[in-house]
């Protein structure tokens, strides 16, 4: 008896050694890639402050630009004294027992995604977007300060904040966006299901994963007390300003319509205010801390997406119809100069890459799901029909990958209502074995899945 205690004991102390080690890794890795984000901010303060902008409007923007940075740079710098702290406390460093592993599970994180091949495209753009999406600029506020936009998949308790503007300025204006723009929406929408919006594994929706090894504590601050009451209503009642935000007068300006078609751009105008007023109704005022709930919060928001492109584009349809091929060819033209992308350049960054296998998004969530919360019997068949379901929602949203990027703003409306509908489907075939999984859980097995990415990242 006294043998076996002994054993027990053996056992529970080994335990507790390799939880401690492991989390020393993950806040040792934290740290070294919280210090190359701090140095990279420096960098930018240094650039912003060595700028010399001509005028009033400049000057005010690069001070804006220099206090974004600030606050961000100041966060960072605390965030990483307190990970300082909480290392000393672990004590000396040991061996480096558990680093492999650490490394090939972050190796994993990176392959299998969507947004995998933009990885090796790190650019001054890649750059600019990774400003873009760290401030959670809306597009129009990302073209005031000469950024691509990008995806921003969470604000406070709201699924995809800017999801308006950002389906009709694409379609309008599709050089403004960063290529890999779809991308990040394909891989924040599924890592959302499993890790919630600061997982340590969404961080390697971005270019670079070197870029984003927190990426979720940004989401976190946007989601909690910092976003006021009047950022929500903004973006509740009235989604980028509804109708004023379309470039109405920049259309009228290209293409000069008749009479008859001017007609036709009042009715796309109604059919733009209708959508707007029928895509308020998606906000949410809370956030849904469990798995279930984030994905029917995130499928409301994309449903109202969706009716709000069906309710636009036969408009639009009508109006671009109506134009001579000159008109045409002058509304093909609109948009922000953004900084020069060919086409063809983008259609091929787009679809590169769509049809492989998206590993990182099916198996790593259900391996970790089931690390964590140990599932048995008739809770190991509920997680092996989720798998299943997740391969299949995969699957649907590689089908809606373009092979080409429309050259009309007609083709790209279509294309997004085909990528919403992707979207939509990937998360009807989801929601169902996502709830008969999280039914059979018990109380505690539930606390850990809601929190996977934090336990997961140990």
């Amino acid at each position: 008896m006294e043998q076996r205690a002994q054993q027990r004991q053996q056992q529970i102390q080994q335990r507790q050694q390799i939880t401690q080690q492991r989390q020393r890794d993950a806040l040792t890795r934290q740290s070294a890639e919280r210090q190359s984000r701090i140095d990279r901010m420096q960098q930018r303060v240094q650039q912003l402050q060595s700028q010399k902008p001509e005028g009033l409007r400049a000057q005010r923007a690069q001070e804006r630009a220099l206090q974004t940075q600030n606050r961000l740079l100041q966060r960072e710098q605390s965030m990483q004294q307190r990970d300082q702290a909480r290392l000393q406390r672990f004590g000396p460093e040991p061996t480096t027992v558990g680093r492999a592993a650490t490394a090939a599970a972050v190796q994993a994180a990176e392959r299998g995604r969507f947004t995998e091949r933009f990885r090796e495209h790190a650019t001054s753009q890649s750059e600019a977007a990774l400003i873009t999406r760290q401030s959670g600029w809306a597009p129009r506020q990302a073209w005031r300060h000469r950024h691509p936009a990008v995806f921003v998949a969470w604000l406070g308790p709201v699924f995809w904040p800017y999801a308006y503007s950002d389906i009709f300025d694409y379609t309008f204006w599709s050089y403004a966006y960063d290529p890999g723009y779809w991308a990040y929406a394909y891989d924040d929408f599924v890592d959302t299901v499993f890790w919630g919006g600061d997982g340590a594994y969404s961080a390697y929706a971005s270019i670079n994963p070197n870029d984003y090894p927190q990426a979720g504590a940004s989401y976190r601050a946007r989601r909690g007390a910092s976003v006021s009451p009047q950022t929500l209503r903004q973006l509740c009642d009235a989604p980028d300003k509804g109708v004023t935000a379309w470039p109405f007068a920049s259309i009228t300006q290209a293409v000069r319509p008749t009479p008859e078609q001017r007609t036709l751009l009042d009715d796309l105008k109604t059919a733009a205010a209708q959508a707007a007023d029928a895509f308020k109704q998606s906000c949410n005022d809370s956030y849904a801390l469990t798995p279930p709930g984030r994905l029917r919060a995130m499928t409301n928001r994309v449903s109202a997406t969706l009716e709000a492109v069906k309710i636009v584009r036969p408009a639009l349809e009508k109006f671009y119809g109506s134009l001579s091929d000159e008109q045409q060819a002058r509304f093909n033209t609109l948009g922000p100069n953004i900084g020069e992308r060919p086409q063809q350049q983008e259609a091929n960054a787009q679809s590169e890459s769509c049809g492989d296998p998206k590993s990182s998004l099916t198996q790593l969530p259900i391996e970790r799901i089931e690390a964590v919360v140990h599932p048995a019997g008739k809770q190991k068949e509920a997680l092996e029909r989720l798998s299943d379901a997740t391969n299949q929602a995969v699957k649907a949203l590689q089908a809606a990958c373009p092979d080409d990027v429309p050259l009309t703003p007609v083709g790209r409306l279509e294309a997004m209502q085909k990528r919403l509908e992707a979207m939509l489907e990937a998360a009807n075939r989801v929601q169902p074995a996502l709830d008969e999984f999280y039914a059979t859980l018990s109380s505690e097995q539930k606390a850990r899945f809601n929190t996977l990415p934090q336990t997961a990242s140990q």
